[in-house]
């Protein structure tokens, strides 16, 4: 009995070690990427490039962390991420793409779709909200109006993130079990899980009637998140021909001395506790 505990204990150790190193490696790769995420943000301010990037998947495939890594260390007003509500009625009102349309890049910009126009042949095709025959149209057009975007110098590049079954679902056992992620279980995501065949056929319709030679489906396998980031980052960097751009670095120059006549404010201030460790 001491003989298998100590070689389960081995086990164990040699587990944690395994996926320390693997989370070093990670983190160190991830670091490399958002440095040239960096000189990409530069190249596309100086140059005036104009970049789409859509996130669509499966529920739980990961679509978040993936657009907080490309972002966390990038400018708001470069990288700007648009993950719209369901439409108001004013919006109902108008055609489809109209109000896609307003959120579209100018010179200098990355928009990332944290999910698209691709909601009206996925989610709103399969729960109803869209009939069939209007949703197989969209699918036809949508080829010609990304067309129109990438003949008018927009650089589209679309991504669509994988996940097995077992993994969405104990993805999803995690959001019920954990408070901090159960804000992120809605009731569209329970809707997904029961109807996975359903979102399967309309997921393959979408991306074999929507690839095309000037704006290709790129298929993400994300039930290793990490590894996905790395790869979908990396080929993100890839596809965009930038250039590093030399950065200027500014003469701070000498701070002004204090003048004689300063006198340090007495009045009462509200000081936030010190309640750190």
């Amino acid at each position: 009995m001491n003989k298998t505990s100590d070689v389960d204990q081995e086990e164990a150790a040699g587990s944690r070690d395994s996926k320390k190193k693997k989370n070093k490696n990670y983190e160190k790769e991830i670091g490399k990427l958002q440095v040239e995420l960096a000189h990409l943000q530069a190249w596309v301010k100086s140059s005036g490039a104009r970049i789409v990037i859509i996130f669509e998947g499966r529920d739980a495939a990961g679509k978040g962390g993936m657009i907080k890594r490309i972002t966390e260390r990038v400018s708001p007003r470069v990288f700007r991420v648009v993950a719209l509500p369901a439409p108001n009625d004013r919006e109902k009102s108008q055609i489809y793409m109209q109000r896609y349309i307003a959120h579209l890049p100018a010179a200098g910009e990355i928009v990332i779709f944290d999910r698209s126009w691709y909601n009206r042949p996925g989610v709103e095709r399969v729960m109803g909200y869209t009939p069939e025959k209007t949703a197989r149209r969209f699918l036809e057009l949508t080829p010609r109006f990304e067309a129109a975007m990438v003949e008018g110098g927009i650089m589209l590049l679309k991504y669509f993130l994988t996940v097995s079954e077992e993994e969405q679902e104990r993805r999803f056992r995690r959001r019920i079990d954990d408070p901090l992620r159960q804000w992120k279980l809605s009731p569209m995501d329970v809707e997904s899980y029961r109807r996975w065949w359903d979102y399967s056929r309309a997921y393959d319709d979408m991306i074999r009637m929507t690839d095309s030679e000037h704006a290709p489906w790129w298929i993400v396998p994300s039930d290793d998140k990490k590894r996905a980031r790395i790869n979908c980052i990396s080929h993100i960097l890839k596809s965009i021909p930038y250039e590093r751009v030399k950065f200027d670095k500014p003469d701070l120059g000498k701070r002004q001395k204090r003048p004689a006549n300063y006198i340090e404010d007495a009045s009462l201030r509200h000081v936030v506790p010190d309640l750190a460790w």
